[in-house]
């Protein structure tokens, strides 16, 4: 029934006061924001929580921020916190509370080249962990003091690497999985459904991984708590220990409670006996804008962040697949930087396993068109392999840590066969078809040998005629020699820049400074980081968009699935990747979840 011209006119004025009582509420949050950021006293402690799943980006909501919801803390937000604290006058020192966080080795080694650069500013940073397995206690050995308290222990006992196969549980539901991979002897993925242990291949690269990460390990603590390698090997040969052990074998400065290392840091800092420490957590310390501190002022230089499995469409995340770099988001956010002739330079940060190989191409053509207009520099994260490095190859340079998980160019193809899962349900299926081919995807048998051919045309036409010319021509090298250190080869940032698949060393800071150098900005100023891509509108967040379904199924699968195991979740990961290649997607992904503890 159409509305009369009154009740149009009154639906129109509560609309627009509606909407007005909107954006003066935004406005009233925000100016209480503004004049209510917190206050740092001289010589303060700010206390950084190094935990939780510490993903590598999280969009800011400011709204939301003046709405006093907290803001899930990212990796990139906490190194900014110690850049800042480096630069503030009021900051005099640094605590580290270290518990558990969800970051992998390339992480832990930019955390450690953040702590050891506010060290240069003359200002100490203590480490405090409760429980100190080999990570935790890796990012402290950077700290100046480390301590864990009595009842703690120190869990330094050694490198392992876990790798997981299914196909035994596909066995029991009548799945066979039928793949086809370039790089056979490397590109392992397709092994964990139709293997039930390690590959020659696999097992090589693993262990030549582990001796890289076991070098550096000992080799690091040695320089910091001045021992001889063998020493530390030795050390780490009979740990456990207890706190009161770590101590006396020179591991940790001192077993003490929290409370008592706020008595250390007082005394370091010259309090009165008599004196409370100041101290901010670095959840109230976030408030601080970094222009305020002489910091991300200058030129622009945008930040694009790529985490997570690539896939076509748009970026998500969820329990089941975890972080999705959507090709579309990824697109969208390298075309916008590039646009833009404010912004000087642009630095992708890459932290992916990889994924489908088609989005990985897309995400290429945008950086290869945005390459023409100024310079684009990658940063690895954790991992850059596969399709991650697929996206990476056409920079003007690349910078990854030594312990970063990269390279990997390789792909597969395959589809899960169910016919024996059907039959033990006691379903029965049948084809009409017209074509020769048109059965190709069938998901109740194996791909014929005609079939079969046609999809080794099609997965060699990707490696060779695609992937392998487009690293060559980034790396300016020849196809043969990129094929000769390809075949899914997964190798540690350290090897990939001898194998000439990376420039240089460094974290986000590093290729930063890089792309100042590139676009001739001056090397003495900070830029501001203009970062993508920008998260959804927090009202959007609040009520809705036309994907609100979808996003409500999400959360629901995700209730459901974050009560299991972590290892069943990976199960369900890995299942649902090879579900989306029933339809011939290719995957240039990371022949395996490496897990290294």
């Amino acid at each position: 029934m159409a509305l009369s011209r009154s009740a149009k006119v009154a639906f129109g004025v509560v609309a627009g006061v509606i909407i007005v009582c909107l954006i003066g509420i935004i406005a009233v949050a925000l100016l209480f924001e503004a004049l209510n950021r917190p206050s740092v006293p001289q010589n303060s402690v700010l206390v950084l929580n190094v935990s939780g799943s510490l993903p590598d980006y999280v969009p800011d909501q400011p709204l939301g921020r003046a709405l006093g919801i907290e803001q899930e803390q990212s990796f990139t937000n906490l190194l900014t916190q110690l850049r800042k604290a480096k630069v503030d006058g009021r900051i005099g020192a640094v605590l580290l509370d270290i518990n558990f966080p969800g970051i992998g080795w390339g992480k832990a080694e930019e955390l450690r080249g953040a702590i050891t650069d506010f060290k240069a500013g003359g200002k100490p940073v203590f480490a405090y962990l409760e429980l100190g397995s080999n990570k935790e206690y890796y990012i402290a050995t950077a700290a100046d003091k480390i301590y864990v308290p009595p009842p703690g222990d120190l869990l330094i006992n050694g490198f392992a690497a876990e790798a997981m196969f299914y196909k035994g549980s596909l066995d029991k539901l009548g799945v066979e999985a039928d793949f086809i991979q370039i790089g056979p002897k490397y590109k392992n993925a397709p092994d964990q459904y139709t293997k039930t242990q390690m590959g020659d291949g696999q097992r090589e690269v693993i262990n030549a991984i582990l001796d890289e990460y076991y070098g550096r390990y000992t080799e690091a603590i040695a320089q910091t708590r001045s021992k001889s390698v063998d020493d530390v090997k030795a050390l780490i040969d009979n740990a456990p220990y207890t706190p009161a052990q770590a101590k006396s074998l020179g591991l940790i400065d001192d077993a003490l409670y929290r409370s008592e290392v706020d008595e250390a840091l007082k005394a370091r800092l010259g309090y009165a006996a008599d004196k409370e420490l100041k101290t901010i957590s670095g959840t109230k310390y976030r408030e601080i804008p970094s222009d305020s501190l002489g910091l991300s002022d200058g030129a622009k230089i945008a930040v694009v962040f790529i985490s997570g499995t690539i896939n076509t469409g748009s970026s998500s995340n969820g329990v089941l697949n975890g972080d999705m770099a959507g090709s579309d988001t990824i697109v969208k956010a390298v075309n916008t930087a590039a646009q833009d002739a404010t912004i000087k330079a642009i630095v992708l940060r890459v932290d992916s396993p990889g994924g489908s190989a088609l989005a990985s191409d897309l995400m290429w053509k945008a950086i290869e068109d945005a390459k023409a207009k100024k310079p684009v520099v990658v940063s690895m994260g954790d991992v850059a392999a596969s399709g991650g490095y697929y996206v990476s190859c056409n920079a003007n340079k690349i910078i990854a840590e030594p312990t970063t998980i990269t390279g990997s160019i390789g792909l597969f193809m395959g589809k899960p066969v169910v016919k024996g899962l059907y039959d033990w349900l006691g379903v029965s299926n049948e084809y009409v078809m017209r074509g020769k081919n048109a059965g190709i995807f069938r998901e109740t048998v194996k791909w014929t040998p005609e079939e079969r051919e046609k999809m080794v045309e099609q997965a060699n036409a990707i490696y060779y005629d695609s992937f392998v010319p487009k690293v060559a021509k980034g790396r300016n090298s020849t196809p043969e020699a990129i094929n000769s250190i390809a075949q899914g080869r997964v190798w540690t940032g350290t090897q990939a820049k001898q194998n000439g698949l990376v420039d240089d060393f460094g974290g986000l800071e590093k290729a930063i400074s890089v792309a100042k150098v590139l676009a001739q900005l001056p090397a003495d100023k900070d830029v501001k980081r203009v970062l993508y891509p920008v998260g959804a509108p927090w009202l959007e967040s609040i009520f809705g968009g036309s994907q609100d379904q979808d996003a409500k199924a999400r959360q629901a699968q995700d209730q459901l699935l974050s009560q299991m195991p972590e290892d069943v979740r990976r199960a369900f990961r890995y299942a649902a990747m090879l579900d989306r290649m029933k339809s011939g997607d290719a995957m240039a992904v990371m022949p395996y979840e490496l897990s290294i503890k």
